[in-house]
């Protein structure tokens, strides 16, 4: 017999089931399914249902589980969309529950979205004809039905009213069950699942336990066997689920609609555009541009993408009216002239090469795909641009779901189960930090877990359920960049909820939302761009002449001379030390050899940039594998780099179109032998008939093949390449803006903090003291140095810095001492939370008195806050905070230097007052080495440095003895120093924290990091 199943919950209705699509579709077909339906509370996770139950040749039925509100109570409904017309309603049943967030769909609602829908009122305890007589009204016998559950085959006590009211309304009995996991044996880690849901654990008085413990997929027998004894109420079943057809196959794309102005049109209005635009661009443009642009309008029309490039080019225009900094271009679409000539990109495709079909093929219909990058600290106001332009609900963002990774599963069951925190440490500390790793895998790996696992049946227990609820959907959040535009109100074509400002989401994530053909846009935020934006706010107020970067020069020298040294910390792309070695190893010389080594470093590619290196220096002879590559791979010095040099190889040697070239590119790189070996005789038999031999042209075509997957887009390696050459010319040239705005960034990253402070040492550029009358939130520029800011002072609240800056912006009077200060901001603001941090950074030096004074008397002074607070009767001493009589300073010894730079590095992360190990270094006789320079310098040598110690790591080796890793600082930086066996039973007496020591060694480069071999130790 074929069985039926009315309800589903899977796993997409967060943590409301276990059910996951693979085997649950396995236990269908073992029990022979002919059609099921899919109840969630919500819509997600419809669309894979749909076609995964349609791959399997079992008819998918797409439901909702809800409640509505009658006049006599609030009942349970199970809706199922019959044709199209009532799965339209389904999605604005959802979508009004779901934006307007509410636990009930009021009667009139459910009367307006009927149509097309079957409903199935549940019979069960609760069940009231008066209840039933309202559905009835509202729906026609035909479209509604009583359904009945027998839990574990017992029957209800209402089942006879049910089949009473059943025979006289002429209303079909169907069978009921509510499937949460797919085996019996998942009911624990269901209840598990359904703690999490209620934020309790196992233990919890107050936990809503699951009703009963039948939950799963119903095998046949169960089925035959609860209701044995009405084979009709399967029957109707069976025909209720049958008469459900929805049909989900791809739609068309649902493109936008640009507003035009009266009498015009989309194509006549973008062509227009794109020749005022070009003609902006270019002092003259010659037939080659005008070609290339109507080549490319003509396959845009082809494709009615004209409203799409319009909707585009209107809210970049936005964008730069706004003064929001936007990238340069991003993916394929760089490579458009007419995306050039709407200022949607700013990389000339003629100027570097780039084909258009690997934007918009147009032998391959696809969507286009403009992703624009904004500074991230404004991107919401270009989305809100666009919300307003084309209404709440025509745009939405993207919704996208995180799951339960392994070490989150391990985690939050052990936290249910009641494991202690330190237990929950330990299971995260037995799981490897590996991106998508599994518990599987984990366990594999991990002696630990291991051996965690079987000292006790509990932790068995823990780790059993851990697997069966990981990777399950844990909680929904916004997609960082999808937004989606539709001619049509979105509700008409996929569900949606209320989002974050005021601005709805689907959903749906982006695959399925692109799968019904709507137009999905990025609108991504790249913190760069803020930077940038940053250091131009800075160079404006501080110079007197403007300064654009479309002005700067991309032949800069001193821009080259900085790329040439690596000196690229805070350069976008170009940060890491291996890419600093390759600029090294480059030495570029021209904006291409940045786009190059772009593309080039990453896993595999990496690989051809010492070859690169040499033949660019001349070090070895450029060679090509045929003529024609030649004047393709000039270049790049022979070497395949970029997609587009595979499609004009395949161009050049066997006439391939642009679009055919790019098929093949796609093809080839999926490394399928099929596709391979006919591709090949496609492209060798084209090349033979250009008069090219057999041979050439086979090794040619393994050339594309070995290369097919180290090309990378050339149009994004230039644009991306376009804000590091911008970012590095900045740092060249406008140093201290530069690094100004970069320590506003990295507030709370100490570490890049301390990094960006040290190099600014080294160049000789001032980083002033934290001031409480001279620092701002941020860091500020100040008499060309950089004045540290408020912000960066570990302890200090931001509302108390704003209240600091209020009272300077009022300057009422200048604080003479702590006491004047005190009664200015008041007992809300200085306390000693606030101000303990500032006089250990300095903040307060400005009153001329010792920081242990300072420290000394801020009790007193907070006291003396407390007196002259404002009250009811502030009158009494308005602008005389003085009245009562100041308190005097507590002097005191000065702080020992070295209590005074811990506190410093406390609250900011470094110390501040002069090195420890200047002093030090002044004393001594023999030549010694900054620690700087020692890591600058490639080549291994002989060192003599000396350092203050931060850290001492002790270890054993295989052999049993003892070693070290001594972390030591001087003001120029800080380095590992290796202690072997021999050596650290030699000096281990000397090792202390916060010792100065001599150390003299090699020095030694391993990946990337450079330490020493300590041979001799002295104080």
């Amino acid at each position: 017999m074929e069985t039926v199943y009315p309800q589903i919950v899977t796993s997409a209705d967060m943590l409301k089931s276990t059910i996951q699509l693979e085997p649950l579709i396995e236990k269908l077909k073992s029990n022979h399914a002919k059609a099921v339906a899919i109840t969630n509370s919500t819509l997600y996770g419809i669309m894979p249902f749909w076609h995964e139950m349609k791959k399997h040749h079992i008819h998918p039925v797409i439901g909702l589980t809800i409640h509505v509100q009658l006049d006599e109570k609030c009942v349970p409904l199970v809706l199922y969309a019959e044709n199209d017309k009532g799965y339209e309603n389904l999605l604005k049943i959802s979508s009004s529950l779901e934006t307007r967030e509410l636990t009930e769909l009021p009667k009139k609602w459910l009367h307006a979205y009927k149509e097309g829908i079957i409903a199935v009122y549940k019979g069960d305890k609760e069940f009231t004809r008066a209840a039933f007589m309202e559905l009835y009204d509202l729906f026609r016998n035909t479209d509604l039905s009583i359904g009945i559950e027998r839990t574990n085959g017992v029957k209800q006590n209402t089942e006879e009213e049910i089949i009473e009211t059943s025979k006289q309304f002429s209303i079909p009995i169907t069978v009921f069950h509510q499937s949460r996991y797919v085996q019996k044996e998942d009911a624990f880690a269901y209840e598990v699942l359904n703690a999490m849901d209620q934020s309790l654990k196992m233990t919890d008085r107050n936990r809503l336990k699951p009703t009963d413990d039948s939950y799963h997929v119903l095998a046949e027998k169960e089925w035959d066997d609860w209701f044995s004894d009405v084979p009709q109420w399967l029957e109707n079943t069976k025909k209720m689920l049958e008469r459900c057809q929805v049909q989900f196959d791809k739609q068309a794309h649902i493109m936008p609609k640009f507003p035009l102005p009266e009498q015009q049109n989309a194509k006549d209005y973008l062509r227009a555009l794109c020749e005022e635009g070009l003609h902006g661009r270019l002092a003259e443009v010659t037939q080659q541009y005008k070609e290339r642009l109507y080549y490319e309008l003509q396959i845009i029309n082809e494709m009615n993408y004209e409203d799409y490039f319009l909707i585009v080019q209107d809210f970049m225009k936005f964008a730069k009216r706004a003064g929001i900094l936007t990238g340069p271009g991003r993916g394929s679409s760089a490579s458009s002239l007419v995306a050039y000539s709407l200022f949607i990109t700013d990389v000339d495709p003629l100027q570097y090469g780039l084909l258009f079909e690997r934007f918009l093929n147009p032998e391959r219909i696809t969507m286009p795909d403009i992703d624009i990058d904004f500074a991230d600290s404004r991107r919401m106001e270009v989305i809100r641009y666009v919300a307003e332009k084309y209404g709440k609900n025509y745009v939405s963002q993207i919704i996208t779901f995180g799951t339960l990774s392994a070490k989150a599963a391990a985690r939050e069951v052990a936290r249910i189960f009641g494991f202690e925190s330190s237990t929950l440490e330990a299971i995260s500390s037995f799981i490897p930090n590996k991106n998508g790793i599994t518990l599987k895998e984990a366990y594999e790996q991990s002696q630990k877990l291991r051996e965690f696992i079987q000292t006790e049946e509990i932790r068995k227990k823990w780790f059993e359920v851990a697997l069966a609820l990981e990777g399950l959907p844990r909680n929904a959040s916004t997609h960082a960049a999808g937004v989606v535009l539709s001619p049509i109100p979105l509700v008409d074509v996929v569900p949606i909820q209320m989002g974050h400002d005021d601005l709805f989401l689907t959903q749906w994530p982006m695959k399925e939302v692109e799968q019904v053909g709507l137009l999905k846009m990025d609108f991504l935020g790249l913190r760069n761009l803020t930077i940038i934006e940053r250091i131009l706010k800075i160079i404006h107020k501080n110079k007197s002449r403007s300064f654009s970067l479309d002005t700067i020069p991309m032949d800069d020298k001193l821009t080259f001379q900085l790329l040439q040294h690596g000196d690229t910390t805070g350069v976008f792309q170009l940060e890491s030390a291996g890419m600093r070695q390759a600029l090294k190893q480059i030495q570029p010389t021209k904006f291409e050899d940045i786009v190059a080594v772009n593309a080039l470093y990453r896993p595999g590619p990496m690989d051809s940039i010492p070859l690169y290196a040499k033949r660019k220096l001349g070090q070895l002879p450029v060679a090509f594998e045929h003529p024609v590559l030649q004047p393709i791979l000039q270049e790049t010095y022979g070497i395949i780099v970029y997609q587009e040099q595979i499609m004009q190889i395949a161009s050049q040697m066997a006439g391939f179109t642009f679009g055919e070239a790019d098929l093949l590119r796609r093809a080839v790189s999926k490394k399928n032998r099929d596709i391979l070996q006919k591709e090949r005789t496609h492209f060798v038999q084209k090349a033979i008939q250009l008069g090219h031999s057999e041979q050439a042209a086979s090794s040619v075509y393994d050339l594309i093949v070995r290369f097919a997957d180290y090309g990378f887009p050339k149009s994004h390696a230039v644009a991306y390449s376009v804000i590091s050459y911008q970012m590095a010319f900045l740092k060249a040239h406008f140093p201290v803006a530069f690094y100004c705005a970069l320590l506003s960034t990295a507030i709370g990253n100490q570490d890049k903090i301390n990094q960006l402070v040290m190099e600014m040492k080294q160049k000789g550029i001032p980083i002033l003291p934290p001031s409480i009358f001279n620092s701002h939130s941020l860091f500020a520029v100040e008499d060309n140095g950089v004045r540290f800011g408020l912000q960066a002072i570990k302890g200090v609240s931001h509302a108390f810095t704003q209240k600091l800056l209020q009272l300077r912006r009022n300057g009422t009077r200048k604080w003479d001492d702590l006491f004047d200060l005190a009664a200015d901001l008041s007992a809300v603001y200085f306390t000693r939370k606030n101000i303990e941090p500032l006089i250990k950074a300095g903040a307060l030096d400005d009153f001329q008195e010792e920081r242990s004074t300072l420290l000394a008397t801020l009790d007193a002074a907070v006291k003396y806050a407390e007196l002259v607070s404002p009250t009811e009767d502030t009158d009494l001493f308005e602008g005389n905070a003085t009245h009562f009589g100041k308190s005097k300073y507590i002097r005191t010894e000065e702080l020992p230097l070295m209590i005074k730079l811990q506190f410093e590095k406390e609250v900011l992360g470094q110390y501040f007052s002069e090195h420890p190990t200047v002093s030090k270094k002044k004393t001594m006789q023999q030549q010694v080495n900054n620690i700087w320079d020692v890591l600058q310098v490639a080549r291994d040598g002989k060192v003599t440095v000396v350092g203050l110690i931060q850290d001492i790591k002790k270890i054993r080796t295989k052999k049993g003895e003892s070693m070290a890793f001594v972390t030591i600082q001087d003001e120029t930086g800080s380095i590992s120093v290796t202690l072997f066996p021999d050596d650290y039973a030699k000096y281990n007496s000397l090792l202390e924290e916060l010792a100065i020591i001599v150390v003299e060694g090699k020095s030694e480069r391993r990946n990337g990091r450079t330490q020493i071999i300590g041979k001799l130790v002295s104080l």
